[in-house]
């Protein structure tokens, strides 16, 4: 469930919307809650008025029906806890789905996320902040429950003697108005522990997901040292942040315990003096060694707030976060020729493209970034005002086609298997009706794909892990290109789809891709010579812009330069 929201959503915005809309299971399990502190707080009084009614004359009538009094009492403590605790569970639950449900479909929307968050920090915004913001449905009841045994602690201690009662209900406040100084220290401390660590856990997803490259470059070590500097930095704020919580709840536990014994002495001296009884005294000393639990609970209540609203912050920089691509407007024309022209993005210098609907197009980028912000903007994942020239499908600008990623499919080089099995990833870019098993197999034996399903017993059921870990980078390329075949989009844009496949490998994937491809648009972009010799065409880029245009046997025959980059 994707929750609309008029105008940005600051932190405060974020917490009293959790509030908002779980406010039928908060507000049955915050009643039940203060029900069950209540009883809590009326155990030490059932128990002094016990002594004095029924202990001390002796009468053993009025002993069982005060037991039995006090056991009624511990039954519906019990049962207030339990259903109380049921309600904010589920309403924990709910917010921490709707919050994770919301992110993620603001993350991985089609129109991309313009946020200086990393992909690492998404996913810790996604996932620990949304927790954290939903845990403030926890910590409402625990402060209302606190303010109501502390009312009724010093109620009771006011019927006992109106000097008690006075002197929690004075010492109470002072107590927490001197604890709430640190508040400010506390949320900074917070704020920046959560941020240096969701900049280590982005850097550790980061390293993770390029550990081969890395390795194939020497610069594991180097690499190591860098995430061990962030590492430490993290370490040294969570040390600052625990530090700084941990005095404050020191000081917390002490300055309450110190009111409650306060309140523990002054009685025993009015009983000394005759002014309460046994019984009296009894039950006030009960009530101030409870009344410690909810003293020390509402000290915390800063800690919390600042971690709660940290997280809140982080969740709303994501919600809050505009798209790369403005919304669509109109519908897709019958039309799918794909026109680039004058494009000028990263390295491109007014490049200018034309795919006819049904060809099969293989470009040969001389330099590697001029492919790489090519697809990049035929991905759509470059905004509008960080291009010039256009990107259009049908005549009509790409960014303005409402269903331009279900016609313009772009698979990159670098693609990702996700944790589940081999049918599962196969199915990922396909409608909810799926595909039929015809369908699948002709998309296998096309990437060369199948004979990556035979080698395992359970074929298509086969699990893999997350990022296809335990395949082999070819494996894992082949898997990828059977996937994006599969969807069989009108328009296909493949980057590099056969680098970690072998020679023999290349030719029949080479074969199986243009068969497949039939009547459909594709663009290659590759120096594969298999792949370039079924291209109806091929389009030389150098220097961000054509440079020529012929087949991939002209070019080989004709163009020395075209021959060094291909032929080998």
């Amino acid at each position: 469930m994707v929750i609309s929201h008029a105008g940005p959503l600051r932190a405060p915005g974020i917490l009293r919307r959790a509030l908002a809309r779980n406010r039928r299971h908060l507000g049955l399990g915050t009643l039940l809650y203060c029900c069950h502190q209540v009883c809590e707080s009326l155990v030490p009084i059932l128990i002094g008025v016990g002594i004095d009614r029924a202990v001390a004359p002796g009468d053993g009538r009025a002993l069982v029906v005060w037991v039995v009094a006090l056991a009624v009492l511990f039954g519906l403590l019990s049962m207030a806890y339990r259903f109380g605790g049921r309600h904010l569970m589920r309403a924990i639950t709910d917010e921490a789905y709707s919050l994770r449900d919301e992110l993620a479909a603001k993350i991985l929307h089609p129109r991309g996320l313009r946020t200086p968050l990393r992909a690492g920090e998404l996913l810790t915004v996604a996932s620990t902040d949304a927790d954290n913001v939903s845990y403030l449905l926890d910590y409402v009841p625990r402060i209302a429950g606190a303010v109501t045994a502390t009312l009724i602690c010093a109620v009771a201690l006011v019927a006992f003697d109106w000097r008690l009662g006075v002197a929690v209900l004075a010492g109470t406040p002072i107590v927490l108005g001197v604890l709430q100084l640190a508040g400010p220290r506390i949320a900074r401390r917070v704020e920046a522990q959560q941020d240096l660590a969701g900049r280590a856990s982005s850097l550790a997803t980061d390293l993770v997901a390029g550990i081969r490259p890395l390795r194939g470059i020497g610069a594991e070590r180097a690499a190591a040292r860098r995430y061990h500097a962030v590492s430490r930095a993290s370490l040294g704020a969570s040390l600052r942040a625990a530090r700084t919580q941990g005095a404050y709840l020191a000081a917390a536990t002490a300055t309450s315990g110190l009111l409650a014994c306060g309140v523990a002495v002054l009685a025993g001296w009015f009983a000394l003096t005759g002014r309460i009884s046994v019984g009296e005294l009894i039950a006030v000393i009960g009530l101030a060694q409870f009344l410690m639990e909810p003293l020390a609970m509402l000290a915390a209540v800063p800690s919390w707030i600042a971690e709660a609203r940290g997280s809140a912050e982080r969740v709303a920089l994501v919600v809050n976060a505009p798209h790369v691509v403005p919304e669509a407007t109109l519908a897709a024309a019958g039309d799918t020729t794909l026109e680039v022209a004058d494009a000028r993005h990263g390295s491109l210098d007014g490049l200018d493209l034309v795919l006819r609907p049904g060809e099969f197009v293989g470009l040969v980028a001389y330099r590697p970034a001029d492919a790489e912000a090519l697809v990049r903007l035929l991905a759509g994942r470059v905004a509008p005002e960080e291009f010039g020239g256009a990107v259009r499908l049908g005549g009509v600008h790409l960014q303005h086609l409402q269903s331009a990623r279900e016609l313009l499919h772009v698979e990159p080089h670098h693609t990702d298997l996700f944790a589940g099995t081999l049918a599962a990833n196969l199915a990922a870019n396909l409608a909810p009706e799926g595909a039929g098993p015809q369908q699948v197999d002709a998309a296998l034996r096309a990437a060369a794909a199948d004979e990556v399903v035979a080698a395992h017993p359970a074929g298509l059921e086969h699990a893999i892990d997350e990022r296809g870990a335990g395949l082999s980078g070819g494996q894992r390329q082949r898997l990828a290109l059977a996937r994006a075949l599969l969807a069989r989009p009108p328009i296909l844009v493949l980057h590099d789809p056969t680098t970690a496949i072998d020679a023999v490998t290349e030719q029949s994937v080479a074969l199986g891709v243009r068969a497949l491809r039939k009547d459909l648009t594709t663009l290659v972009v590759t120096s594969s010579p298999a792949l370039l010799a079924v291209a109806d065409r091929v389009v030389v880029v150098d220097a961000g812009r054509v440079r020529t245009t012929g087949t991939h046997a002209s070019l080989g025959a004709t163009d020395a330069d075209y021959a060094r980059a291909v032929l080998r």
